[in-house]
């Protein structure tokens, strides 16, 4: 079965910087489009970037763009997110996600790696 696995939160000053890893299993993750969301204490489900199968094509949020990077390697199964500037506002449990569905859901999600920003 589909299983996503992300790791590499922690506890960072603003402006530090945090790579996440979410290594997939259970499907074919080179063919697939794969998402990172996240979801802020008390808050609802923000979608933050996708990345094409190839790799080539990328979409972020205007609130991370020009600050984080997503990137994958088909080889390893494994989806990245590179975190540069972070703010306090940054701070939220991330989730890779595949198979979006209507109303922002996603029909798979990991278990999520949370990241706090704080001095």
């Amino acid at each position: 079965q589909v299983q996503l696995v992300e790791s590499g939160g922690g506890l960072v000053q603003p402006g530090g910087s945090l790579t996440l890893s979410c290594t997939a299993s259970g499907f074919t993750f080179s063919s697939t489009t794969m998402t990172w969301v996240r979801q802020a204490p008390g808050k609802g489900l923000e979608w933050v970037s996708d990345i094409y199968s190839g790799g080539s094509v990328t979409h972020y949020a205007d609130s991370v763009k020009d600050r984080f990077t997503i990137s994958r390697d088909n080889a390893k199964n494994t989806l990245y997110l590179q975190m540069n500037s972070l703010k306090p506002e940054d701070t939220a449990v991330y989730y890779c996600a595949k198979d979006r569905r209507p109303g922002g859901r996603y029909a798979y999600r990991g278990q999520g790696t949370r990241v706090t920003v704080s001095s």
